[in-house]
């Protein structure tokens, strides 16, 4: 079942780059009680992702935080290494890079794709959600294969 707004956001641990390596970090300490961003892409250093999806909210992360937002993140079924180097690659410091490696997250919220076909496996729809307190409060899920509806402007228009 896909994730709906007003659902709360699962538990599950996913990683993060810590200065020792990939680090554990649970959804649920990401989210809870604060009002954050989390888009998804298939994968990083993808044309769309790296071309316009990642790079709009790094352009916009000042005037999205100004919306009173703690945390803009990006989930891409990735390991935390390549998450890493794809957010330095796109001076993404603002940007929390999450790697949901075994796309555990992405199950769970009932978004995942088949990537198969270009030779990606399981990956994460594209989407954009506004999380307040735990809770998904907007959800823009894109229904084709560009950035539309889960772009950081059309985030920042929903804020």
């Amino acid at each position: 079942m896909t994730i709906k707004v007003g659902d709360l956001i699962p538990d599950v641990i996913i990683k993060i780059m810590g200065e020792d390596g990939p680090k554990n970090v649970s959804t649920s300490d990401l989210f809870s009680n604060k009002k954050s961003i989390l888009f998804a892409v298939p994968g990083a250093f993808t044309p769309g992702c790296s071309l316009s999806h990642l790079p709009g909210y790094v352009v916009n992360a000042d005037k999205i935080k100004e919306k009173n937002v703690d945390t803009i993140a990006c989930i891409s079924v990735n390991d935390a290494f390549v998450m890493k180097a794809w957010g330095e690659s796109q001076n993404a410091g603002q940007i929390l890079m999450l790697a949901d490696g075994n796309a555990e997250f992405t199950k769970k919220i009932g978004l995942t794709m088949d990537g198969s076909d270009f030779g990606m496996g399981i990956r994460s729809q594209r989407y954009a959600m506004i999380i307040e307190n735990g809770s998904v409060s907007a959800l823009q899920v894109e229904e084709g294969g560009g950035v539309d509806i889960s772009s950081a402007e059309s985030i920042l228009n929903l804020l």
